[in-house]
């Protein structure tokens, strides 16, 4: 089997650059979800269906960018729990974890920021859109199960493909689940402080991240025994995300 992107020590990016890596590719995540829902606010003239397949599309589409430009660097989590489920299956030592969280957050604001000047609002706004309920926090945890478990999955048999799992994922929970499937306590955070199309309330964003954590534990542990890396890979980090590499080890 071939060495993984980054077993040269030499070409293992540094923390600094990882975590400008996290913070960069959340902070555009997020401008592309919250942009494109004022956008598609904006353009379906009360058509909410309309503006959700164009918020997925958007979403969909800006995650394989992301992930396919910035993963190997940093390994592509832009989401706090894919980072949570690289420190349960022990590929992130919690230094990093908490390191890689909070660029995340940082990027998370800045994002929906972004998004907010260009289209000339104020730069934050609490939300006041009502995600509250089992069936949205039941969503909330079958999406983060999917997300980790599926990306998991692939990452460890295809991981070429992964960017492109992940994100056919997050577009079709979009439609399948009650809650147009987060999936990311970052994003959850940063629509809370969009009153806008992607925008939900600050109250109801506890219980969405409880039930994003809970998914994405549940998916990390199950997934790492239901798809158990190669007997000759058994050392190498590389398998345990999409685009981890060496860039997520636990030395960090």
């Amino acid at each position: 089997m071939s060495a993984p992107a980054f077993a040269n020590p030499l070409q293992t990016p540094d923390i600094a650059r990882r975590l400008i890596a996290e913070a960069l590719g959340t902070a555009l995540l997020i401008a592309i979800v919250v942009g494109s829902g004022i956008r598609a606010e904006l353009l379906a003239a009360g058509d909410i269906a309309l503006a959700l397949l164009c918020n997925a599309l958007a979403t969909g589409a800006g995650l394989v960018a992301l992930l396919v430009s910035l993963g190997p660097v940093s390994g592509g989590h832009f989401n706090p729990v894919v980072t949570l489920s690289q420190l349960v299956q022990g590929a992130l030592s919690p230094r990093a974890a908490v390191a890689y969280v909070s660029a995340q957050l940082a990027g998370a604001v800045l994002g929906v920021m972004a998004a907010h000047a260009m289209f000339g609002l104020p730069l934050l706004s609490m939300s006041t859109q009502m995600r509250t309920g089992a069936p949205m926090w039941w969503s909330e945890c079958v999406a983060s199960f999917g997300l980790i478990g599926l990306g998991l999955a692939t990452a460890r048999r295809r991981p070429a493909l992964v960017p492109f799992v992940v994100a056919g994922y997050i577009t079709a929970g979009y439609w399948f689940t009650a809650s147009t499937s987060f999936a990311n306590p970052a994003l959850t955070i940063a629509c809370a402080l969009t009153d806008t199309f992607t925008g939900i309330r600050m109250i109801d964003v506890p219980m969405f991240i409880v039930a994003q954590i809970i998914g994405a534990v549940n998916a990390a542990l199950l997934f790492d025994w239901l798809c158990p890396r190669p007997v000759d890979d058994q050392s190498r980090p590389s398998r345990r995300w999409p685009l981890a590499a060496a860039a997520t080890t636990s030395a960090d």
